[in-house]
């Protein structure tokens, strides 16, 4: 036998939503904060919103030289940044280098198969040619093989 659901206490499916939403409220906070403060810092790079708390905004950016600008001029910018309504605590910049983010390439023309003829020239190179390296990347390429 069951025992009896208690309707007043959290259930674990009411626990794991409500830290979603919590978290979905902080990114979308980090991201205003992102749009607000990208422009009064070194240009150009992508500065990134990671955390603000205490007093301490911690950003991110792709290049080592723009972080260690904002590192450096850091009380110029604090002096800045804290004009900013949702920013009027901030004592710190904390700055930490990100990784640059890779997106795929979009191929504008589908892939063509290659003629036979082709392939049989991109064989016969192959044959031809000493580096077994390069050779196999041949005859790969003659497959239409990735």
């Amino acid at each position: 036998m069951s025992e009896p659901v208690n309707v007043f206490q959290q259930t674990r499916k009411q626990i794991k939503t409500g830290n979603f939403s919590f978290l979905s409220s902080q990114v979308a906070a980090w991201q205003k904060l992102t749009k607000l403060v990208q422009p009064l810092l070194p240009q150009p790079e992508r500065w990134q919103v990671v955390c603000y708390q205490n007093g301490v905004l911690t950003i991110t950016g792709e290049n080592q030289a723009m972080i260690s600008q904002l590192a450096y001029l850091q009380k110029q910018y604090i002096s800045q940044l804290s004009q900013i309504n949702e920013l009027t605590d901030l004592t710190k910049l904390q700055v930490c280098l990100r990784n640059p983010s890779q997106t795929s390439p979009v191929s504008a023309t589908p892939e063509r198969a290659l003629n036979a003829e082709t392939q049989e020239l991109l064989r016969s190179a192959a044959d031809f040619i000493s580096d077994p390296k390069l050779s196999q990347a041949l005859l790969r390429l003659a497959s239409n093989k990735k």
